[in-house]
């Protein structure tokens, strides 16, 4: 069975103030075919860590491992990274003008799998996904991302992790942004990779709505860049009753995350 395990992670990044810590030692493991939930308050460093994961050069690790079945994924570029079978789901997609969806897709499976896809299957699979997330079939023509809105734009974050197929996604607030309608189609998406694939899941996100959905094996506090109290889908029940006040209070100086 597939594992991604980060140890003793410890993350900088560089602020007009200088060198700022943000992740502070965290350690998690996640094998595949599991759903791990991460909820914190704002500047706990969640993004920081789907981010550093992913290999974004902004962040430095300064000590501690991320590994993927006992390969050192830090020693990866980020295409390695993504070949290896890691996914991110941004919380901000970016657009890409001048590549349209069904380029961008069938390039990146392309280059993941090393041979391209059969045209006949992958157009099939295309038009099924997009489908199942109740995507207007005149997308795939569309630049990526160009004009979507903020549903449509994480719509296709998931038609990637259904197509692409990785071992582990992680999803960085894929609920942000979206009314009920979308989170369903969105939870409903993940699901289905998650039964066809055993992927397995790192859910960052700020609020419970999701976990109705998309259900959590294990649930993690994050505060100032660190694991501070872990358990199963009833901790995120506790969260939503009383906040983060009782893991703030006593911890230190919080972490500064711009991208959480």
């Amino acid at each position: 069975m597939s594992v991604l395990e980060i140890r003793d992670l410890h993350v900088t990044v560089e602020t007009e103030d200088g060198t700022t810590p943000i992740l502070n030692g965290l350690s998690l493991t996640i094998r595949k075919g599991e759903t791990h939930a991460i909820m914190g308050p704002n500047g706990s460093g969640k993004s920081t860590l789907a981010y550093t994961i992913a290999g974004h050069p902004k962040y430095t690790v300064t000590s501690g491992s991320i590994s993927l079945d006992g390969e050192d994924v830090l020693e990866m570029s980020v295409d390695e990274r993504a070949r290896a079978g890691l996914f991110l789901a941004m919380q901000y997609p970016v657009e890409i003008p001048g590549v349209t969806v069904t380029n961008f897709l069938r390039t990146a499976k392309t280059a993941i799998d090393g041979e391209a896809p059969s045209i006949r299957q992958w157009t099939k699979d295309v038009k099924q996904s997009m489908k199942d997330l109740r995507m207007d079939p005149k997308f795939a023509a569309r630049n990526v991302n160009e004009g979507f809105s903020g549903g449509e734009k994480k719509r296709h974050e998931i038609l990637q992790l259904e197509l692409l197929k990785p071992q582990f996604a992680v999803l960085d607030e894929t609920d942000s942004g979206l009314d009920v309608d979308a989170l369903k189609v969105v939870s409903e998406g993940v699901n289905r990779a998650k039964e066809q694939t055993g992927l397995g899941v790192l859910l960052i996100t700020h609020y419970t709505r999701i976990l109705r959905y998309i259900s959590p094996d294990f649930v993690h506090v994050m505060v100032a860049g660190r694991i501070v109290e872990e358990g199963g889908p009833e901790l995120a029940d506790r969260l939503e009753n009383e906040g983060y006040d009782r893991f703030i209070e006593p911890a230190s100086e919080p972490a500064v995350d711009a991208q959480a």
